[in-house]
C-alpha cells in the first residue's frame, strides 16, 4: 500500500534522508526507529505531506502522493506533539476534527474507553499532558482509516491507558490496518511490532522482523540490538 522510492531530504548542509527505499504493504506494526536526527519525524512529515522531499516519490495505493492531497483522509495521525487552540474544549475539539475531515467518526466508544466523558467541557488549555494525549488518541482512532501513523504515542500515558491504547492498536492490525509507530519505548516496539524499519543517518540500516535483527546484531532483545547498531 505505501512505496517509498528514492526519496532525498536535506536541509542546507545536513542530509536528513538519502535516498530510501522501502515497500510497507498489508495490515501489521511497523516500528520506524532510530536515533535523533536519523529522519523518522522527516520520513513520517513526507508521508503525510506536510514536508516535500528533494527527490523521490512516496506511493500511497499506487498514486504519486504529490499529485493529490485526497490520500490523506486515507490516514490517522497521532503527532508527537498536538497544537490545538487551548481554549477549546475537549468536545468542540472532537467535533471540529470531525467536520474538518467530514468522514464518518465514531468517538463515542473512545471517550468511554479512556474515561474522558467527565472532560468534555473542561478547555485543553486546563489539562494534564496524560489526558490531553488519551484526546489526541480519540482524534486518531475515531476514523476508520487503512493507515494509522503514530509518532511517540505513549508521552504522558498512565500505565492503564497504555494497555488500551496497545489494545486498540492490536485491533486495528487485526483489522487489517497498516500501524506506523515510531518510538523511544523499545519494550513498547519489542511487544507490538511485526517488522522493524531503523533509519541511521539518513540511510536505512536495516528492515525486517525483529529476530531476523537479534540474530544480525548477535542481540537478545530489541534494546540490546538497538545499542550493538550504535556502539562506535
Amino acid at each position: 500500500m505505501i512505496a517509498v522510492k528514492n526519496i532525498r531530504k536535506s536541509y542546507g548542509r545536513l542530509t536528513v534522508l538519502n535516498d530510501i527505499s522501502f515497500d510497507v504493504s498489508g495490515g501489521g506494526i511497523y516500528a520506524v526507529l532510530g536515533p535523533n536526527g536519523s529522519g523518522k519525524t522527516t520520513f513520517l512529515k513526507i508521508l503525510l505531506g506536510m514536508v516535500i522531499p528533494d527527490g523521490g516519490k512516496v506511493l500511497f495505493q499506487g498514486q504519486d502522493i504529490s499529485r493529490s492531497h485526497g490520500y490523506r483522509t486515507q490516514i490517522g495521525y497521532l503527532p508527537q506533539i498536538a497544537r490545538f487552540p487551548d481554549n477549546l474544549s475537549v468536545s468542540e475539539i472532537i467535533h471540529m476534527i470531525a467536520d474538518i475531515r467530514n468522514q464518518p467518526s465514531k468517538p463515542e466508544p473512545l471517550i468511554a474507553l479512556f474515561g474522558l466523558d467527565k472532560f468534555m467541557d473542561k478547555k485543553l488549555g486546563n489539562l494534564s499532558g496524560g489526558t490531553r494525549q488519551k484526546v489526541n488518541i480519540v482524534l486518531t482512532f475515531m476514523f476508520d482509516t487503512p493507515v494509522i501513523v503514530l509518532d511517540e504515542p505513549t508521552a504522558g500515558l498512565d500505565p492503564v491507558s497504555l494497555i488500551k491504547l496497545k489494545e486498540l492498536i492490536n485491533t486495528a492490525k487485526s483489522s487489517g490496518k497498516i500501524v506506523l509507530i515510531t518510538s523511544h519505548i523499545m519494550s513498547l516496539v519489542e511487544e507490538l511490532s511485526d517488522e522493524i524499519i531503523f533509519l541511521l543517518e539518513g540511510d536505512i540500516y536495516f528492515k525486517g522482523a525483529l529476530s531476523e535483527l537479534k540474530i544480525k546484531t548477535g542481540s537478545n532483545d530489541l534494546e540490546h540490538s538497538i545499542a550493538a547498531i550504535l556502539e562506535p
